[in-house]
C-alpha cells in the first residue's frame, strides 16, 4: 500500500515546483540588525555634529521607525509564499477484510494574480516605511538643531546677564563711595542695590533657562542628565534667505510629501489585491485508494473550484477604492500644508534677518555708546545713577532682543529644513 501513494514531500513539490527555490531564499528578507550607533554623550564641549550623531544613534522615535522598516520586510516574504498543501485521509469500514482506505494531497492554486498583487502591496508598504524613516530623520535633525541653538542662545544670555551683574556690582560700589563722600543722597545707593538684586534675579532666570535648554537637547537622545560642558557653535552666523520659488520646487522631494504620495501608491496596490480576490482559486487533489475487499489499488485525481455567484469581494473592493480616494485627498492637503509652512517659516526668517541687521547696524552700537558715556559720566559725577541705570537697562534689553532675533532666525531656517528634509541651501541630510 505504501508503494501506491506518493510521499507527501514529493507530492508537495509536484504541486509547487518552486517550493525548493523558495526555501533557499527564505534568508533574503531576514530582519537586519539595527545599524544604529550607540554613542555616549561626552563630558566635554559638544558640537552640532556630535549632537546629531547622538540623536541618530539613540533617539527612541528614530529607532522605532527603523524597527518598523525591518518588520515590513517580513510582510514581503509572507506575501510571496504559496498556499500549503493539505493532506486528507479517509477510512471506510474498520474491519480489515472490508476496509476502504483513501489518501489525498490537496494543493490550492492561486489564480487571478493574487500572489504578485500581494507582493506589490507589501513592497509599497516598504516604500512607505522607508519614507517615514526619512521623515523621522528630518524631524530629529531639525529638533536637534533647534535645541542645540537654543542652548547656544541660552549660554549667551547667561554670560550677558553675568556681565550685567558685575556692572551692577561696580555701580553699587561706586554709589556707596559717593554716598560716603557726601556727593549723592543715600537714596541713590538704595536704588543701586535694588537694581543689583533685580539683575541677580534675572541671572537666576537665565541660569534656569540654560539648564532647561540643555535638558531639552539631551532628552532627544534619551539622557535626562546632561553631561556635556557647553555647546560650541557660531550663534551669530545667520542662515541664508532662499527664494520661495526655489523652496517650492524642492518641496516635491520632501519626506512628508513623498510619504503621502507613496501611501496613495500603497492604497492603489491594495485595490489590486482586492480585485484579484474576485477570481476563485482552484484546488487540485492527487492521491490513491486501497480496496482491501477486492485487493484493488486505484489512483485518484480531482479538481475543486468555487462558483463566484454571491460573493465577488465587492465590498472590500469598494472600501479599498474609497481609501485610495482618501489618500489622494490627504496628499493634496499635505502639499497645501507644507507649502504654507514653508512660506510662513520663510517670512519669519526674513523678518528676523531684518531685525538682526537693524540691531547690528543701529541699536546695539547706539546702546553701547550711550551706556559707556552714562557710566563714565556717573563715575565722574556728571550723570545721576538713574541715568546710568537706564542706559545699562537699554543695552541689556537690546542685546537680549538681538539674541531672541538670532534664535527666531535659526528656528525658522530649521523649520524649512524639517519640511524639505534638507538644508535651505540644498545640502542633503
Amino acid at each position: 500500500m505504501m508503494k501506491l501513494f506518493l510521499p507527501l514531500g514529493l507530492a508537495a513539490i509536484i504541486f509547487n515546483p518552486s517550493l525548493a527555490l523558495e526555501m533557499k531564499s527564505l534568508g533574503k528578507y531576514e530582519a537586519v540588525e539595527s545599524a544604529a550607533l550607540r554613542v555616549t554623550e561626552p563630558a566635554a564641549p559638544l558640537t552640532l555634529k556630535a549632537a546629531l550623531e547622538l540623536a541618530y544613534g539613540a533617539n527612541a522615535a528614530l529607532s522605532t521607525a527603523k524597527r518598523e522598516l525591518e518588520a515590513v520586510t517580513g510582510s514581503i516574504l509572507q506575501a510571496g509564499l504559496r498556499p500549503n498543501p493539505r493532506v486528507e485521509a479517509i477510512i471506510e469500514d474498520p474491519r480489515p477484510e472490508n476496509r476502504l482506505t483513501a489518501l489525498y494531497v490537496n494543493q490550492p492554486l492561486e489564480l487571478g494574480g493574487k500572489r504578485p498583487a500581494r507582493v506589490a502591496a507589501a513592497e509599497r508598504r516598504l516604500d512607505v516605511a522607508s519614507a517615514e524613516l526619512s521623515a523621522m530623520r528630518a524631524e530629529i535633525r531639525a529638533a536637534v538643531m533647534v535645541a542645540f541653538f537654543d542652548v547656544l542662545v541660552a549660554q549667551e544670555r547667561f554670560l550677558l546677564t553675568q556681565g550685567l551683574v558685575e556692572l551692577s556690582q561696580r555701580a553699587t560700589t561706586a554709589a556707596s563711595k559717593r554716598v560716603t563722600a557726601g556727593k549723592i543722597s543715600p537714596v541713590e545707593e538704595t536704588k543701586a542695590r535694588v537694581a543689583e538684586a533685580s539683575v541677580r534675579v534675572e541671572l537666576s532666570q537665565a541660569s534656569t533657562s540654560l539648564k532647561m535648554a540643555r535638558k531639552r537637547l539631551t532628552a532627544i537622545w534619551g539622557n535626562a542628565t546632561p553631561r556635556f560642558e557647553r555647546a560650541e557653535g557660531q550663534v551669530e552666523t545667520l542662515p541664508t534667505l532662499p527664494a520661495l520659488k526655489d523652496l517650492t520646487a524642492r518641496l516635491e522631494n520632501s519626506p512628508g510629501l513623498a510619504r503621502a504620495q507613496l501611501e496613495v501608491n500603497r492604497r492603489q496596490a491594495l485595490v489590486e489585491v482586492e480585485r484579484s480576490l474576485r477570481i476563485p482559486d482552484v484546488t487540485l487533489s492527487l492521491g490513491g485508494r486501497r480496496n482491501a475487499e477486492i485487493g484493488l489499488n486505484q489512483a485518484l485525481l480531482g479538481v475543486s473550484l468555487p462558483i463566484p455567484i454571491f460573493n465577488r469581494n465587492q465590498g472590500n473592493i469598494l472600501e479599498a477604492q474609497r481609501r485610495t480616494d482618501k489618500a489622494r485627498d490627504e496628499l493634496s492637503g499635505t502639499e497645501i500644508r507644507l507649502n504654507n509652512e514653508i512660506a510662513q517659516a520663510l517670512e519669519r526668517l526674513d523678518v528676523a534677518r531684518q531685525e538682526i541687521e537693524i540691531l547690528q547696524r543701529e541699536i546695539l552700537p547706539g546702546a553701547q555708546s550711550a551706556y559707556d558715556a552714562a557710566t563714565k559720566g556717573f563715575l565722574m559725577g556728571k550723570f545721576s545713577f538713574l541715568e546710568a541705570l537706564d542706559a545699562q537697562r537699554t543695552l541689556f534689553q537690546a542685546k537680549s532682543q538681538y539674541l531672541r532675533a538670532l534664535a527666531e532666525a535659526h528656528r525658522s531656517a530649521f523649520e524649512i529644513e524639517r519640511v524639505l528634509g534638507e538644508a535651505p541651501d540644498g545640502s542633503t541630510l
